[in-house]
């Protein structure tokens, strides 16, 4: 195989980092490769705000409830918007996870793990960020991604054991 599928195939998700900082300059180049992915009729229809500051990623990991643990070790997260101004047709939410796969992937190609957190569809995390953040009524919270260093211990950048890579019985093919 080639690297890329390398990187996609091994990829996991991180719950537990370290508390050295994510870089400028790679917190930079994922937001570039989030802006990089495919969105409908090219509206480009996200918003990121990345977030440093720790006292934030906890009040972050507070409003999104349940299933926050990894943003809260988490040195960086980046909540992940869609712009109901500029979507066509309400695609935003297939752009949005579409943005946040590319970060992820670009993250892991840097050592850098991260680790998917949902927002939307569920109301009361989509009231909750956008209170917090003060985010306009045209700006819905999709989701969080939690990065970081891998912290000792966590498994990086390895096949998944008990997760089969291709599920023959889950595919069609129409010859």
């Amino acid at each position: 195989m080639n690297k890329t599928i390398d990187i996609i195939m091994g990829r996991r998700s991180i719950r537990h980092f370290t508390d050295a900082p994510v870089e400028k300059e790679k917190i930079e180049i994922i937001l570039k490769a989030g802006m990089a992915a495919p969105t409908a009729t090219n509206a480009r229809d996200w918003k990121f705000i990345a977030v440093t500051n720790k006292d934030m990623i906890m009040k972050m990991a507070d409003a999104n409830m349940q299933y926050a643990d990894p943003l809260r070790r988490a040195p960086l997260g980046i909540l992940v918007c869609g712009d109901k101004l500029r979507t066509r047709y309400d695609f935003w939410p297939v752009d949005a996870s579409a943005a946040v796969q590319n970060m992820i992937i670009a993250a892991e190609s840097m050592g850098i793990g991260s680790c998917w957190l949902g927002v939307w569809p569920i109301e009361e995390r989509v009231k909750n960020q956008a209170e917090l953040l003060g985010l306009d009524e045209n700006t819905v919270p999709h989701s969080i991604i939690a990065f970081g260093y891998p912290a000792e211990g966590e498994k990086f950048g390895v096949s998944r054991e008990n997760r089969p890579d291709y599920e023959e019985d889950r595919v069609t093919i129409i010859e």
